[in-house]
């Protein structure tokens, strides 16, 4: 404890005693023996009755919430809850509160509401609509109308078109766009500027409607680490003109940076599009039959339970459609356990205005997905997907998130991810993370005010299906400049990048320290299909130091210019792989020792099936520098080379299901 905070504290205590001594009361403390109530909540109830049995529940989780005091409990049957869920009060840590599903219920708090009212879109709507817009006349969109296949209904989603989310029977659809994505927002059609295409301007030889048409368009470009969202200011057949490059990379690059256009109703011509006009306050969807046979649905809710000044309890057993929930920088003891998340947010507006680079890129970092602040709260045994940001994001101190299932996030390719980890002392481990834009983990690094900090432990991950829609990535992702207090990341299988782009494919890796990341704990990670190996170092800007590498199995990359004292601390110990980058890395100061050669065969038991557990035969064993705590269990006499120690129980990954 450092002298600093030793005052803090001793200052704390000093108030508290002086208000004590004042003559105001001491918070009273909570009555253990009490027997909490159970309350009921179900579609058939009434929230006038008392609430107390499953015959006459509430109708609403929100009158729960009203009337439950530290040790109740609210028990909620099968149905469809739209509703925003405010606790009046928390609970104690001897006498929390607890939501949660009935035995056997299927529950669903959603974000959304029904949309009904459709009638067919005529040849004399489109008439009316080319008043405004000339270009709906002899369209896609027209041709659609005609085939009566295009449905309109009078409804208020607000002004902003970005936020706008509509569903058909659960789905999420899309805008109405060029080129057509697909249904798959972690698998969209892809288009390339072409030749001739530079600074603010795409050019492409796809783009045949007439000048003009693209005007006032918005436009969603993708290159390299950079998913950006931009206004067409001109357009012509065969290109168009942002308002403004790019940020970050200031320029379209030919054949590498990936684009679509929308917010035009004469794109409205495929399976699953919508387009809302504003100022209209008008829905048109694309539908083959009567959207009276489906059920359609527009997001209304960002938070389905604001546990912003909640604290000591737990949500359980609930599934999340559209919506979910956050917890706020006060919140402590808050438990989401057996959530199943679909759906968690949604945006299409990367850029917002910015021309920064940072505020594009860290779009969604902070406030998607189930958003834990605080301290000492736990993400659980959830089923998390579809969020165009994060499946967790983790912010404040003492966080967990363990056991969860996360896949199909961060569909909108920025710095969000499955676990976007900020603040520090958080605690990731045995979760299954698969599909995502970027990173299955984004590791940052920041202070909380009034805390102690702490090192980060990242372990025991399955992440596959990374760096989908972004590249310069990895499964894990820590960036830049931080000094990260012995953080751990250990014990991943990191494996099958799966990137959709066709750009260049530098920075796939296993775990990327980008920009000078020092004082990390790297070992015992496992990795497979990775670009770049199981571990990337990049030392410029300020420098990667105090860094340990070890025991890793995959290989590795290290990226330093030739300068003095760029990696002074940090070693790189008992690897197997071949390490790429070796020039500039030991100029710097980095140690490297007892990692297999490359050309020597490590004899893996089963290589081609990723089990890389040593043979008796393996010239791994017996070879490696003993480090207390990463590689004990050999049965040999010296621990082994690389991931898996020999004669030792062979670890595993992924959630524990």
């Amino acid at each position: 404890m450092t002298r600093r905070w030793r005052h803090r504290c001793a200052a704390a205590l000093l108030a508290s005693l002086a208000v004590v001594a004042a003559g105001h009361p001491a918070v009273a403390h909570p009555d253990k023996s009490r027997a909490g109530k159970t309350y009921y909540v179900g579609p058939y109830g009434a929230d006038g009755n008392a609430g107390t049995n499953a015959t006459a529940p509430f109708r609403n989780i929100q009158k729960c919430a009203d009337v439950m005091v530290p040790g109740d409990t609210c028990e909620i049957v099968s149905g469809r809850y739209e509703e925003t869920v405010v606790p009046a009060r928390s609970g104690t840590a001897e006498l929390p509160i607890t939501y949660r599903a009935a035995p056997g219920a299927d529950v669903t708090v959603s974000g959304t509401a029904k949309l009904g009212g459709f009638r067919p879109v005529t040849a004399a709507d489109v008439t009316e609509i080319a008043k405004a817009d000339p270009f709906a006349q002899d369209s896609q969109f027209s041709t659609a109308v005609a085939a009566g296949n295009v449905y309109s209904t009078d409804v208020d989603l607000g002004s902003d078109v970005s936020t706008v989310q509509v569903f058909t029977d659960r789905k999420m659809g899309v805008e109405a766009q060029w080129p057509y994505p697909g249904l798959d927002p972690l698998a969209p059609s892809l288009q390339y500027a072409g030749e001739g295409s530079a600074d603010a301007t795409i050019a492409d030889a796809d783009l045949t409607r007439p000048a003009g048409y693209w005007d006032g368009a918005r436009a969603l470009t993708g290159y390299w680490y950079v998913s950006a969202t931009g206004t067409v200011k001109s357009s012509a057949a065969g290109s168009v003109t942002l308002d403004v490059a790019p940020p970050c990379v200031h320029k379209v690059v030919p054949k590498e940076t990936r684009y679509a256009l929308s917010g035009k109703i004469g794109e409205l011509a495929h399976p699953g599009e919508w387009f809302y006009d504003p100022a209209a306050k008008r829905l048109y969807v694309y539908s083959t039959d009567s959207p009276a046979s489906h059920t359609i649905e527009a997001k209304r809710r960002t938070l389905g339970f604001d546990l912003t000044r909640t604290s000591h309890t737990k949500v359980a057993g609930l599934a999340l459609f559209g919506t979910t929930i956050q917890t706020g920088p006060t919140s402590t003891g808050v438990t989401l356990d057996g959530i199943k998340g679909q759906y968690l947010s949604h945006y299409t507006d990367i850029t917002r205005g910015a021309t920064d680079c940072g505020s594009t890129v860290t779009r969604g970092v902070a406030d998607t997905g189930l958003v834990i602040d605080g301290t000492d709260n736990k993400v659980v045994n959830s089923d998390l997907s579809l969020s165009a940001g994060n499946g967790i994001a983790l912010r404040g101190q003492n966080n967990t998130a363990t056991d969860n299932v996360i896949h199909d996030v961060d569909y909108m390719g920025t710095y969000a991810a499955g676990v976007a980890v900020q603040g520090n002392s958080q605690t990731v481990t045995h979760n299954t993370i698969s599909r995502v834009g970027r990173s299955g983990i984004n590791l940052q690094w920041n202070t909380v005010e009034g805390l102690e900090p702490g090192k980060d432990v990242i372990a025991s991950n399955d992440i596959s299906g990374y760096a989908r829609l972004s590249l310069d990535v990895a499964a894990i992702y820590t960036c830049c400049s931080a000094y990260m207090m012995g953080s751990s990341i250990d014990h991943n299988v990191l494996h099958d990048p799966a990137p959709t782009t066709t750009s260049s494919t530098f920075g796939i890796s296993g775990v990327y320290a980008d920009n000078g990341q020092s004082d990390l704990r790297i070992h015992n990670n496992v990795g497979w299909g990775n670009r770049e190996g199981t571990v990337m170092l990049n030392g410029l800007g300020t420098g990667s130091h105090d860094n340990l590498v070890a025991n890793n199995t995959g290989g590795m990359t290290l990226f330093y210019v030739k300068e003095p004292n760029a990696s002074t601390g940090t070693k790189i110990y008992n690897n197997v792989g071949t390490i790429r980058g070796l020039t500039g890395a030991t100029d710097g100061g980095l140690v490297l020792s007892n990692n297999l050669p490359a050309e020597t065969d490590p004899l893996f038991v089963d290589a081609a099936n990723h089990d890389f557990r040593l043979t008796a035969a393996s010239p791994a064993r017996n070879a490696a520098i003993p480090l207390p705590g990463i590689n004990d269990g050999s049965t040999d006499p010296t621990p082994s080379l690389g991931a898996y120690q020999y004669g030792a129980p062979k670890w595993t990954a992924g959630a524990r299901r």
